[in-house]
């Protein structure tokens, strides 16, 4: 058989799955240490400009291991909540680091960032207005929704009329009397139109939001986002990203528009997934086969508190059959629903999917879940979130997040 995905990219590097669900339970996330830190060097190497800055969305893993690794790599924060920003501040990034992107906090959540002198942008004219009357005088940035939208599904969208977020250009008169109202100076703008979007998509973002720009004097920054994807059809071929042309049509584009701004502005982008996607691989077990008429199920440890993407917006991941006698299957291929142990009918990892004949026993190989995955777990039937692994640059291998307890589960109920 040709090699697996995870053989061509050495990611147990030397352990099984076998091993490492018998050493820290099933389900598992397993991160792989060497993979992680070059999506962080692919990143901060992106272009030659010499004022960028790499703010990797928390959001998409918050293990604090994780973190530390992309602080050494030069990275900064990308932070959506006080909490994020705590994860933050333990893993050793400073405030200045920091870059709170707002969607409809209170006024305490605000005043947690204006305290702890960490970068905020508000996403709306009344969050603006709310600033305003908190920290008149203050620095603030703006995220506008310049109308552009991607994403693989309507959920991940967040550019348009049909988005929460984001201030439209229209609304740009009310915000420039605001920022003059409570005398606050605007320091930077920034957008996010949607994730897994091709480069030029992407670069038509950019440009809608330097449109949006050229309205505004004398800021600091502008942060193009995130959206940058990653190839999760692996097994069919899909390419990843091209970075040698984003590169250079992102540097095109910041040169040419500080020439026409007058001074080099400093700029960002949030490759949130890009870092961490590729980096995990989520590990559980098939604990039944059933066929219900002409559907057959493998039922297995891997239900939505786990991994909640594919309910959530029906995402593809690859999956990688480990036998329950070793190695890889490389029995003969059937079709079959992945599902989970939660009581939903929507609890399923795959549908009809096309793979090695399943045995009870078996270890699943959820491939590119490093991202939105531990993150988006919760302890929905009361089943305790699994355990986190990183395999080192050298082998070794180190649990950077204990399996729940029924007792932790428990501790906060009064």
């Amino acid at each position: 058989m040709p090699p697996s995905v995870t053989q061509k990219m050495n990611f147990y590097q030397g352990h099984s799955p076998q091993e490492l669900t018998a050493a820290y339970g099933s389900p598992l996330y397993v991160y792989n240490e060497k993979i992680y830190r070059q999506r962080c060097r692919d990143m901060v190497e992106l272009t030659s400009y010499p004022h960028f800055k790499v703010n990797y969305a928390i959001k998409a893993n918050t293990n604090l291991t994780l973190l530390r690794i992309a602080k050494e790599e030069g990275l900064c924060a990308d932070i959506s909540s006080p909490g994020e920003a705590i994860a933050a501040i333990a893993a050793g990034f400073a405030p200045e680091d920091m870059f709170f992107i707002a969607n409809n906090i209170s006024a305490d959540e605000m005043q947690f960032a204006i305290e702890k002198g960490i970068a905020l942008s508000v996403d709306s004219v009344s969050q603006l207005e709310t600033y305003g009357r908190l920290n008149p005088g203050g620095e603030i940035a703006i995220r506008f929704n310049g109308g552009v939208s991607g994403g693989h599904h309507e959920n991940v969208i967040t550019g348009g009329d049909k988005t929460k977020f984001g201030i439209r250009a229209v609304y740009i008169p009310e915000v420039k009397a605001l920022l003059k109202k409570y005398n606050l100076r605007l320091i930077g703008i920034n957008h996010h139109f949607g994730s897994q979007n091709p480069e030029e998509l992407y670069l038509a973002g950019v440009e809608e939001l330097l449109s949006i720009a050229r309205h505004f004097d004398d800021f600091e920054f502008i942060d193009f986002g995130g959206g940058f994807s990653i190839p999760y059809r692996k097994q069919q071929g899909e390419a990843p990203m091209n970075l040698a042309f984003l590169s250079q049509a992102l540097t095109d584009c910041m040169e040419k528009f500080n020439a026409e701004y007058g001074k080099p502005l400093t700029y960002m982008v949030e490759p949130g997934r890009y870092i961490c996607a590729e980096s995990g691989v989520l590990l559980g077990t098939v604990h039944s086969i059933k066929q219900n008429g002409e559907t057959k199920f493998a039922g297995t440890d891997l239900g939505f508190s786990v991994l909640a993407r594919t309910t959530l917006y029906d995402a593809h991941h690859d999956i990688e059959v480990y036998s329950s006698h070793g190695g890889e299957s490389s029995n003969e291929a059937c079709l079959i629903n992945i599902v989970g142990n939660q009581c939903e009918s929507g609890d399923y990892i795959a549908k009809s999917r096309l793979l090695p004949a399943i045995s009870e026993g078996d270890i699943l190989g959820i491939l590119d879940a490093g991202a939105y995955g531990y993150s988006m777990s919760s302890q929905y039937n009361h089943r305790p979130r699994p355990a986190e692994v990183l395999i080192g640059e050298d082998g070794g291998l180190k649990q950077i997040r204990r399996r729940d307890t029924y007792e932790d589960m428990l501790a906060n109920m009064l």
